[in-house]
């Protein structure tokens, strides 16, 4: 076992990186900084241009209206924190992170928000019956769908739940944390008035970057407000996107690095079918050991999530990482609620998450030291 760790943590944030983000990144703090509004060092804006790289994965959104942020959490505070949701009735799953469930939390005590949240099935899927007789029942202003769950691997049919939505005439937000670079977007965007996904997961960027993406048409409120480079006479935030919604110093450097991943994922394509089946074979390999896995069928990321018997799931984590050099997560993922329907409350799972990098010999050795935990050196 030559290399020292195997790292399956991918859902939280990807490593390695791409081959060009650590090289864009270094060249990006040597260059002058060049912000518009704010210092000019000549050049070309990396804003700018990682915005236009956005829109090419994003058809249907044009560059001026994707805003950059630090994070999908950041985004999605954007996005519900910024729309009048005041008395709104809002569907949303059980499958959603603290990021959404947070938000409309806070809304709720504040602003009277109502929202309804639709239950998850055995393997973390929205349950479309139940979404459709929401979508009836409440006739929602907005819904929020989490494209994948982030404890399972299981992907929604967000073209179907999100069109459903949107014929109704609701708002759509997609969480796409965990599918941005992991799975084609382009057959669900149209269902999307705003879509939010960080650069730091498996469009393999640099932390500090995320990305909401607002249809026209669609308008936010500033949640935050400051400084922008521009219009400082004003003692309000400037009308037009993204500086609307852009507070602050940005973070040229680290979009910098984002775009650079974005080319470099552009000309090496990789097969949708191999993390997927990469996981399914972990799966089966897991339960083999004794390990009670959260089986999924059909679509599905590289997530997968299970419990050792004998084992809490915060030593199960512990050991496997620090005993075995196996980097995962263990507990509830801030997805607390969908646990309920995996049957895997009150402590959670631990996750192993897989990214275009993973190989078999590391799956491999993962699943020898599951097995070495559960029975013992053979």
């Amino acid at each position: 076992m030559d290399q020292p760790f195997v790292y399956l943590n991918n859902a939280a944030t990807s490593f390695p990186k791409a081959p060009a983000v650590a090289r864009e990144v270094a060249a990006a703090l040597e260059r002058l900084p060049l912000e518009p509004g704010r210092t000019g060092g000549g050049g070309t804006d990396p804003l700018r241009e990682c915005r236009k790289e956005l829109a090419r994965l994003l058809p249907g959104f044009v560059p001026e209206r994707i805003v950059l942020t630090k994070n999908a959490s950041e985004a999605l505070n954007l996005a519900l924190l910024g729309l009048d949701l005041r008395g709104a009735d809002v569907v949303a799953t059980a499958g959603e992170h603290n990021s959404v469930l947070r938000p409309l939390h806070r809304l709720r005590e504040s602003a009277g928000l109502r929202p309804h949240l639709v239950a998850c099935d055995p393997q973390g899927r929205a349950e479309a019956g139940e979404w459709l007789r929401a979508l009836e029942t409440w006739n929602p202003h907005l819904v929020v769908l989490n494209h994948a769950s982030n404890v399972s691997g299981a992907v929604n049919d967000a073209r179907t739940l999100l069109g459903a939505a949107k014929a109704q005439g609701a708002l759509t937000l997609l969480d796409a944390s965990q599918t941005a670079g992991m799975l084609p977007l382009d057959e669900v965007l149209p269902a999307a008035d705003l879509v939010a996904f960080p650069g730091h997961k498996y469009l393999l960027g640099p932390p500090g970057t995320g990305v909401l993406a607002i249809r026209e048409g669609v308008e936010l409120d500033s949640v935050f407000t400051g400084g922008t480079g521009g219009q400082s006479e004003a003692p309000t935030m400037p009308d037009g996107l993204p500086a609307r919604l852009e507070v602050g110093t940005p973070n040229p450097v680290s979009f910098a690095g984002l775009s650079a991943s974005l080319g470099w994922l552009r000309g090496n394509a990789e097969d949708p079918t191999r993390i997927p089946g990469l996981a399914d074979s972990l799966t089966e390999a897991l339960q083999r050991c004794g390990a009670r896995v959260v089986a999924v069928s059909g679509p599905r990321t590289g997530v997968v999530s299970f419990t050792l018997p004998g084992w809490t799931v915060r030593d199960a984590g512990m050991a496997l990482e620090r005993g075995q050099g196996v980097v995962c997560r263990a507990g509830l993922h801030c997805a607390p609620l969908i646990h309920a329907g995996l049957g895997t409350r009150p402590e959670g799972t631990v996750r192993f998450s897989l990214s275009r990098f993973t190989t078999p010999d590391e799956l491999d050795r993962a699943v020898w030291a599951v097995d070495r935990m559960l029975h013992g050196a053979r």
